[in-house]
């Protein structure tokens, strides 16, 4: 290569559900990240790694940025918070067809603190038509001087790779963090959970809320080269365990049916899939029940 390797760490940021993980998906071309149609759907750090010959970025979804409401809230935003000052560059991430509001306002006032550069990116862009975009733009640049502005679709990929191509234009020389063919740090065990909370989220829609957690407890490959994971579902009352199962077992079975076929996918093996359905009262507020369904701060936070 004629020139230097380039490398760097980008934190996309945002409110909750305005499609930062399908963003990451698109870029990266696997899904890493969980989607929902419920916010609040990412709750760690999920870094994905894009590497060409030219270099590599390491992205960094973070949760929608919220008023935490309770001690998994609170986690949830010490992350967020905690990307801003990790990344080389930001991307702020809007939803196209919602005028921006308070909670855009209140990350623009964070955003204003640090001085890593900051692209607007406005996403869904092609539920809009074009003449809408522009007096948001307007609006958004009246609010704060970004590096640069790109409207995107996350879902079609409209605009993705200029917006890429730009970011690693913008990158300095550095090393490669990671093999080439990499493309999250997070292990298999973590991705296979959120695979299995991803399926919960989307059937039990609003029946539901975001009190539930996943735990891969064991993987062992079996003699027909089958792997056997056994995972739990954690629910905080017996009302949510029992909708979780459904009726006859309907609701667990088409769970497990869907997050089946997504591991399989994620591991290129044949998959047994065992859930089980468990209560704990209140653990979105207990440190110790937090730390054990993986949700742990980092040292340096």
């Amino acid at each position: 290569m004629s020139e230097a390797f380039k490398s760097g760490f980008v934190a996309i940021v945002g409110r909750p559900n305005v499609g930062k993980s399908t963003l990451l998906n698109q870029m990266i071309g696997e899904k890493i990240a969980i989607m929902s149609p419920k916010a609040q759907t990412t709750r760690n750090k999920i870094q994905g790694i894009y590497t060409t010959d030219e270099g590599q970025i390491v992205f960094i979804d973070t949760p929608g940025i919220h008023k935490p409401q309770n001690g998994l809230g609170d986690f949830m935003m010490k992350t967020a918070n905690s990307a801003l000052h990790e990344a080389d560059m930001i991307w702020f991430v809007v939803n196209a067809d919602e005028p921006r509001g308070g909670g855009d306002d209140y990350i623009i006032n964070r955003l204003k603190d640090v001085e890593t550069p900051v692209y607007l990116v406005i996403n869904k862009v092609d539920l809009v038509q074009p003449q809408e975009v522009l007096p948001m733009i307007a609006d958004y640049q009246a609010q704060m001087d970004f590096a640069e502005i790109f409207p995107i679709s996350a879902r079609t990929g409209d605009n993705v790779q200029a917006l890429i191509d730009t970011t690693m234009d913008q990158m300095e020389a550095g090393p490669q963090y990671y093999p080439e063919d990499q493309i999250t740090d997070h292990p298999e065990r973590f991705i296979m959970a959120e695979l299995i909370r991803e399926k919960v989220l989307q059937l039990t829609r609003q029946e539901v809320p975001h009190s539930v957690a996943v735990v891969i407890d064991s993987i062992a490959r079996e003699a027909n080269e089958k792997l056997h994971v056994q995972a739990t579902i954690v629910v905080e009352r017996p009302s949510q365990k029992n909708i979780i199962i459904g009726k006859g077992g309907s609701m667990i079975k088409e769970i497990g049916t869907r997050a089946r076929k997504d591991i399989e996918r994620l591991l290129g093996s044949k998959v047994y899939l065992e859930l089980w359905v468990k209560v704990e009262d209140r653990w979105r507020d207990k440190p110790q029940a937090l730390q054990s369904y993986g949700y742990k701060e980092d040292a340096d936070v």
